[in-house]
């Protein structure tokens, strides 16, 4: 008796990108992240930060947004009163019932007024929750009504739980691959199927400072005209490395159609390589595309290689990407000696330089291509004798 199986167990994302003059992701003091590994000072890129982008291009190719809000009741009263015609006042009443109705820990947060109503814990949800959740308040609009105005009204739950739940239950595309906290309803949280790991360049980097000037256009004709405006900002530049991997059974489990667990992954590995955070961008227009991408798919466990960069990567006659590429390469190869190729499924690579890199697996001539090929080796399947 024969079955099929799918070996593939994780689909790794290596990504080796150098960013120019630029400040993509900055601390609560304006300058660039950084960490210290191997003894030196690297400019860091969070995960969130790098991951924002990603999600929201990955919904852009899937054609399924979701929304991360604690505005959620506001939402839903603003529907209610500016598409559908209900009272102000009802309809804010609907939109706190729609927390309220729970009867979880979910809350309302206390300190915003009626007319701006969120919730105590941030939300992440489809975004047609908040169609679904005003129509459930239209089908009970007489017991809103009926409980508008009691004493028992600010607390007491009017809305049906089970319906309320199913729509804060509900989950899409985007929050399959990555994942939501919502331990307040029950069966609510999804186990993400992406995992980010910060990005980090693969030599010691140092902030560099950039005094700035503005020039107010109407002062600058006159006798005593000078600048309007002077700051410093702080800036950095180098060689990322970025990684990622998806964890194709926690994606099988969550999404049973195979055919959009194919579209998933490609969406998410499309969009990890080409998004880009975005701040500072109007200054430094920092757009920049991977110098080289390099996807495993392995059946045992997912592999990170940032260990190749823990000694800092010196610069060659042109500059760091070059010997970046040739360390991650050589670390690569040195990583499938040692856990042996039972388990490697796949793997592939695609860069602008044309020197080959062995330790990278077969060459693709193009980002897509490359893709392709490693989501068709992820979820293929097997036969095998039962």
């Amino acid at each position: 008796m024969n079955t099929s199986i799918n070996r593939a167990r994780f689909l790794d994302v290596h990504i080796l990108q150098t960013l120019p003059y630029s400040n993509v992701n900055r601390d609560d003091l304006g300058s660039p992240k950084t960490v210290t590994f191997g003894g030196t000072t690297r400019t860091r890129v969070s995960s969130q930060a790098w991951k924002r982008p990603t999600r929201k291009a990955v919904e852009e190719l899937i054609g399924e947004k979701a929304l991360r809000t604690r505005r959620l009741p506001m939402q839903v009263s603003t529907l209610l009163n500016e598409e559908r015609g209900w009272p102000a006042e009802l309809a804010q009443f609907a939109g706190a019932q729609v927390v309220i109705s729970t009867a979880s820990k979910l809350a309302l947060d206390k300190e915003r007024d009626k007319a701006d109503q969120a919730t105590a814990s941030l939300l992440f949800l489809p975004e047609d929750a908040v169609g679904r959740l005003a129509d459930i308040a239209e089908q009970h609009r007489a017991a809103l009504e009926k409980a508008l105005g009691t004493k028992s009204a600010a607390g007491k739950p009017v809305l049906p739980k089970d319906e309320v739940h199913e729509v804060l239950r509900s989950r899409n595309g985007s929050i399959a691959l990555f994942g939501r906290m919502l331990a307040e309803i029950p069966g609510a949280g999804v186990d993400g199927a992406v995992q980010v790991a910060h990005a980090f360049t693969t030599h010691s980097t140092s902030v560099q400072g950039d005094f700035f000037t503005a020039v107010d256009d109407v002062d600058q004709w006159a006798q005593d005209a000078g600048s309007a405006h002077m700051n410093t900002a702080e800036f950095s530049s180098g060689v990322f490395y970025r990684y990622a991997t998806i964890d194709l059974r926690d994606l099988a489990s969550t999404v049973t159609d195979p055919a959009t667990a194919r579209e998933l992954t490609t969406a998410f590995v499309s969009s990890f390589i080409s998004s880009m955070p975005s701040a500072k961008k109007t200054s430094t227009a920092p757009h920049t595309i991977p110098d080289l991408v390099h996807v495993s798919v392995r059946a045992d466990r997912p592999v990170s290689y940032a260990a190749a960069f823990e000694k800092p990567v010196s610069p060659g006659e042109g500059g760091w990407a070059g010997p970046s590429r040739s360390a991650l390469s050589a670390y690569a190869q040195k990583v499938d000696v040692l856990l042996g190729s039972d388990a490697l499924v796949h793997r592939a690579y695609a860069g602008i330089d044309p020197a080959a890199l062995d330790g990278l697996g077969d060459r693709a001539e193009s980002f897509p291509g490359l893709v392709a090929s490693a989501v068709e080796a992820a979820w293929k399947t097997e036969a095998v004798a039962a």
